[in-house]
């Protein structure tokens, strides 16, 4: 199952990829990295930022209709993730809002993070979330990297990237 995830991930990302190369509009911010436990020649993740992404974009990705993109444009700008969370759950059941969230989303600011937002990045476990929380305020991303790199591997502290700012 978790290889057809991926490959449904790594599917969505060509064809955000494609799309981007082919519009005129300023492409969405999108983050790229191995995606944990897998090689990095086959896997990529890609995570295109809520506030900022297109129609076009958001329709490639898989449990996106039509009519959820044009819900998430409207409510652009999103003040965090959970408002964007509030319009998937408007739309979807719980889980295939989170299984949304794993692609599109507003980074969390580990700096002005709540707990409900730092609940919602994809994988994070009530230990994680009192990690994050714990750290705060953060410095730059390489001490985000140092302190949550204490309790999972590199490859989950860049996956974890993804879903993070400053």
């Amino acid at each position: 199952m978790r290889k057809i995830m991926i490959a449904a991930t790594l599917s969505t990302a060509t064809l955000v990829l494609a799309a981007c190369g082919e519009t005129a509009e300023a492409p969405a911010e999108e983050v790229a990295v191995e995606a944990p436990g897998e090689d990095a020649a086959e896997e990529a993740l890609v995570v295109l930022d809520a506030n900022t992404a297109t129609l076009e974009q958001l329709t490639e990705v898989a449990g996106v209709s039509p009519e959820l993109a044009d819900a998430i444009v409207a409510g652009q700008p999103y003040a965090d993730v959970v408002a964007l969370n509030e319009v998937l759950t408007a739309n979807l059941s719980a889980e295939e809002a989170s299984a949304v969230l794993v692609n599109v989303f507003v980074p969390v600011n580990l700096n002005d993070q709540s707990e409900e937002a730092v609940a919602l990045i994809p994988g994070m476990t009530d230990r994680m979330i009192h990690e994050f929380e714990e750290y705060a305020p953060y410095e730059d991303m390489a001490e985000f990297d140092r302190e949550i790199g204490k309790y999972v591997d590199e490859e989950e502290v860049a996956r974890l990237r993804t879903y993070v700012t400053l």
